[in-house]
């Protein structure tokens, strides 16, 4: 498994964009008010570090919604494990009443979180973590650069 970065610095810093900055992300945005279950299901996986996946993540939210209308008591652990992971600030209001208040905004926020400190939400976990390994290896092998001599 390819670790995530680990901060030493214990201070926290800002979120890399604002709870409603929906719209900077267009089709995030449409895919989280449409179908909530995909967007929470791909952050948990990411979390979560693939220990459950994006599909299992999800339909544990969908179930939680259809049957008692509120995703909120779960996604906002999510939020909450993020923030500590990426020594994020929280906002004013704690992470359950973020959910709660403002759910879509929230999903949305976090998925850009992600999306901006480098992982491909597309990939899912395990194809992040080849293309790091990928990336980690093509910058071993570069050969040096050839000095010449010029006059």
């Amino acid at each position: 498994m390819v670790p995530l970065p680990i901060y030493t610095n214990s201070e926290k810093v800002e979120w890399s964009t604002g709870l409603l900055d929906c719209f900077s992300d267009i089709k995030n945005c449409l895919v989280t008010c449409l179908c909530p279950c995909i967007t929470f299901g791909q952050i948990a996986e990411m979390i979560d570090r693939d220990s459950s996946s994006c599909a299992i993540s999800g339909s544990i939210y969908a179930m939680i919604l259809f049957f008692f209308g509120s995703p909120c008591i779960y996604s906002c652990i999510y939020r909450t494990r993020m923030r500590k992971q990426f020594l994020l600030k929280e906002n004013l209001c704690m992470d359950f009443m973020v959910h709660l208040c403002c759910e879509p905004c929230a999903l949305c926020q976090e998925y850009r979180e992600l999306q901006n400190r480098g992982f491909d939400m597309s990939l899912g976990w395990n194809g992040n973590v080849d293309r790091w390994n990928n990336q980690q290896m093509a910058s071993q092998q570069q050969p040096p650069p050839i000095h010449t001599m010029t006059r």
